[in-house]
């Protein structure tokens, strides 16, 4: 049997120092193969050294403590996707802010672009669709706030999803100035997790929101529902879904093809859940007469193909009318899910 090795010699090794050692045993995240019944002295194998040097490395990245314990107990192929999906979480939220960084030095140094006068006219639409037997889709449209919500299938969804967006829909009377936007928001959704945490049982829900001001709209985004933008003909998806799946797409281990028929492509890996863990999306967007939005929950939007969204988005009528052309489609192929979906058109005010 190999011999075992001192806490100060397994640091060293492992390049973590003995405080951080005791303070991995306390949590759970690294036990000693040993103490010493006499002494209390922590000894270590070492074929240890390897999980003290992942769990190393996995600190340089910024992981909680944990998310690195939960890695821990995954096999070796798991552990790989979860550090895969949370490195692309950071690239996502490092750009955020680099997005914000650059539109308030921009809008300090007075080189942002004037506020234009805008408005916008809206339509709402959330059904239990052909095939469930209940609703836990909610779908909202107002003069500066549009969300639409998809609660989790079971007790309490429903509950869960109207709750996310009435939380929201403080924003509509709010006294926000364009440059406040995104905090605005963000505050209002740490309202709606809290909502949706005080709902008995083990409930969740996704939310995607757009709020708006002036010329600027913040987008707020979790789990798979989804928001669109059309804007000179081009359809373009702003949202990037917070599903196992895709996660997978986005380091090259599945295609496209392949994700829309594999078999936990609604696998969430982030949703409100009112733990108090939850890091939403949040991105500020310049809004131009013309633009047309679509936010939907996942039974419109991997029932109807893109292509045949853009078309629609494209085509004639006001959003109400859109939305009669949508679900219609959705429901002609057979929607497997609830339905919800707003339509909204930039117009000048």
């Amino acid at each position: 049997m190999p011999e075992l090795l001192t806490i100060g010699v397994f640091a060293r090794a492992a390049r973590l120092s003995p405080k951080a050692l005791r303070l991995y045993d306390d949590l759970g995240l690294l036990r000693p193969a040993q103490v010493d019944d006499d002494s209390g002295y922590r000894l270590y194998a070492p074929e240890q050294l390897d999980q003290a040097r992942l769990i190393a490395w996995l600190r340089r990245l910024g992981m909680p403590l944990e998310r690195i314990r939960q890695i821990g107990e995954l096999p070796t192929p798991e552990q790989a996707a979860q550090i895969g999906a949370y490195w692309e979480q950071v690239l996502a939220e490092t750009a955020e802010r680099g997005r914000l960084a650059t539109f308030l030095v921009d809008y300090l140094s007075g080189r942002g672009s004037a506020m234009g006068t805008l408005g916008i006219r809206y339509a709402a639409r959330s059904e239990t669709g052909p095939v469930r037997d209940s609703n836990e889709d909610t779908a909202y449209a107002g003069p500066r706030l549009m969300a639409v919500a998809d609660g989790m299938r079971g007790p309490g969804g429903d509950r869960a999803s109207a709750a996310a967006v009435d939380a929201l829909k403080t924003l509509e009377t709010a006294t926000v100035a364009a440059d406040d936007l995104l905090g605005s928001l963000a505050e209002a959704v740490r309202a709606a997790a809290r909502s949706v945490g005080e709902i008995d049982g083990d409930t969740a829900t996704t939310l995607t929101a757009l709020y708006w001001s002036g010329s600027r709209l913040a987008l707020v985004h979790i789990g798979d529902t989804r928001a669109y933008r059309l804007r000179d003909g081009e359809l373009s998806l702003i949202t990037v879904d917070h599903t196992y799946v895709r996660s997978l797409v986005e380091q090259g281990r599945l295609t496209e093809a392949e994700a829309a028929v594999h078999p936990q492509r609604s696998l969430l890996v982030k949703a409100l859940t009112g733990t108090g863990d939850e890091t939403p999306d949040l991105s500020l967007h310049e809004a131009a007469a013309g633009d047309r939005y679509l936010l939907c929950s996942d039974g419109l939007a991997t029932t109807v193909p893109e292509p045949e969204l853009r078309a629609v988005l494209a085509g004639p009528g006001d959003p109400r009318q859109i939305l009669d052309d949508l679900f219609t489609r959705a429901y002609a192929a057979g929607a497997h899910d609830n339905v919800a979906a707003v339509v909204a058109d930039v117009v000048p005010a």
